[in-house]
């Protein structure tokens, strides 16, 4: 570790938590130079919902490069991208008749979450956002501004304006009720308060803490978002392309929206690359060239996210992932029985978090699972809560000891 302490920035987080030097990976495993094997429920935060060094997207991406294929190409039109896209299309628009434009931008979930706001507010003419308690949306200014969290927005050093926080559902005051009396308020003239721009709402607060809200409740923030003129915004970008158990997050929730932000495991292998799906409507009211970004035509990205969403050919990997999160909730489920009342079990598809309710005691957990050969990583409010994100594609017996290392951690813990 010498070198990354003598010359790489104090910035550096994970490093900490996982202190060693990996070398390689496969699938749910990483091996450091030393030649140790970890079981990896953190997948790299969600990206890698398809595990480390996907063999077929590995296979696609060689060919591309053997074949001088278009590995960077700010937006022209690549063979390449046309794959993706006529995919994309094809395997998650048509068969839920959604009519989107694929925007792409810069390659992380931030760029996607500031371009939906630029959007937002472009096309309502106002300024305003509604975001919620808990809520993480990405580390730029405006997503920052979203964000919620006091640690990540101390750093700004500037104001976060233009954002209206309410109360996620799970949390103090929230619930159908408080969405009605905002309501009440934005319909008084006399409250002081001017109609949003948009709602942006994780369906899961990943970062947050695994705070899953209710469709019901979901429903009720479009239908508030879409009375008061303002756009409803879902990011997907910790919780989609299958993590939950469908592709979206949403699916079957009977919801609409008019943005959804998608990064992460977008592009399958690791490499990266956001987009927005924007109502054709309301791309209408972009300019050519208005919002850019150097890295938002990724040949290795798109050839590897076309890959990634050939597992949604059929229902074999949903399947799975539904088995999988059977397993997870029933030993999460164990250890929330034996803590008198302590721990509490949340989450939805294979995005579990075991809320712990002490970030001290979390983060010994999480050593110890670190020593025992587990990444797992603490999230919420004050790391409170064990979230568990491995690959979807995890093998059972690597799911099985994995969730065995943990619930000795545990035991051995608390």
């Amino acid at each position: 570790m010498e070198a990354f302490e003598k010359w790489e920035s104090e910035i550096r987080g994970y490093s900490r938590a996982y202190p060693t030097v990996f070398a390689s990976a496969s699938n749910a495993r990483q091996v450091d130079e030393s030649g140790r094997s970890y079981l990896d429920f953190f997948a790299g935060a969600g990206v890698l919902n398809f595990g480390h060094n996907n063999p077929r997207m590995k296979r696609a991406m060689i060919d591309f490069l053997e074949a001088d294929g278009v590995a960077h190409s700010l937006d022209m039109a690549t063979t390449t991208k046309r794959d993706f896209i006529e995919k994309f299309a094809a395997t998650v628009l048509a068969p839920r008749d959604m009519t989107m434009k694929m925007q792409f931008m810069g390659p992380t979930g931030t760029n996607a979450v500031e371009a939906a706001l630029k959007l937002a507010r472009r096309v309502t003419g106002r300024r305003d956002v509604v975001a919620f308690s808990n809520g993480f949306h990405g580390m730029t200014l405006g997503s920052l501004a979203l964000t919620a969290n006091d640690y990540f927005r101390a750093a700004a050093g500037v104001p976060l304006e233009n954002v209206v926080r309410l109360p996620f559902e799970t949390a103090p005051g929230g619930g159908v009720q408080q969405l009605a009396d905002f309501r009440a308020l934005l319909e008084d003239s006399s409250s002081g308060l001017l109609p949003p721009a948009a709602f942006v709402v994780e369906t899961i607060q990943a970062e947050g803490g695994v705070h899953v809200a209710s469709a019901e409740w979901l429903r009720e923030v479009q239908r508030l978002a879409h009375d008061m003129g303002a756009l409803f915004i879902v990011d997907d970008i910790q919780t989609g392309c299958g993590r939950t158990g469908s592709y979206f997050s949403f699916d079957g929730m009977g919801l609409d929206p008019d943005i959804i932000t998608l990064a992460k495991g977008l592009g399958g292998y690791g490499t990266p690359i956001a987009m927005n799906l924007n109502k054709p409507e309301l791309d209408a009211h972009w300019s050519p060239g208005e919002h850019t970004g150097t890295f938002r035509g990724q040949g290795l990205s798109f050839v590897a996210g076309r890959v990634a969403l050939e597992y949604f050919d059929d229902d074999e990997l949903m399947n799975q992932v539904a088995a999988k999160r059977e397993t997870m909730t029933a030993v999460l489920d164990d250890l929330a029985a034996g803590s008198d009342g302590r721990f509490e079990v949340r989450g939805r598809g294979m995005m579990q978090g075991l809320d712990i309710g002490d970030g001290a005691l979390a983060k010994a957990i999480a050593k110890k699972c670190f020593d025992d050969g587990l990444l797992i990583g603490p999230c919420g409010t004050g790391g409170r809560v064990l979230k568990l994100i491995p690959p979807l594609t995890i093998p059972d017996a690597d799911l099985d000891e994995g969730l065995e290392v943990l619930a000795k951690a545990v035991h051995s813990t608390i």
